[in-house]
């Protein structure tokens, strides 16, 4: 599987943590491979491994992401939106392996896919003054 694919299934895991506590998150996405049919043994590691990091990184992320937005704090941001800014900025900051460039692209792809109309500038609005 491609890393745009790794990605998308992160994202997946990433958005359905709004939804459940986050105790239950290792049974959440063994729940999700399942459904998904990923069998892949390197897949589930990286797509799994990189959520939980996500996950456990959400304050902090979230508090970025606030210092970077006028009007739009992540409470009353679109789920989907936060998602995708939480897995970008956790790219941008927190991942070695992935370059800025690539983690704004990626999640303004991911965000035309998944957001509303807006949410493509929005994300790349928000990545934008989180990068300066």
């Amino acid at each position: 599987m491609r890393r745009t694919e790794q990605r998308e299934h992160i994202l997946r895991v990433i958005f359905g943590t709004e939804f459940y506590p986050p105790e239950e998150l290792d049974e959440q996405i063994d729940l999700y491979f399942e459904q998904t049919g990923i069998d892949d043994e390197k897949d589930r590691a990286y797509i799994g491994e990189k959520a939980k990091k996500i996950a456990a990184k959400v304050p902090e992320l979230d508090k970025l992401i606030n210092e970077h937005t006028t009007g739009w704090k992540t409470v009353r941001m679109n789920k989907a939106d936060l998602s995708i800014l939480r897995l970008a900025v956790y790219e941008m900051k927190m991942d070695e392996d992935v370059p800025v460039s690539v983690a704004i692209n990626e999640a303004v792809e991911l965000a035309k896919r998944y957001g509303g109309e807006d949410s493509p500038s929005f994300v790349n609005g928000v990545l934008a003054r989180i990068i300066k």
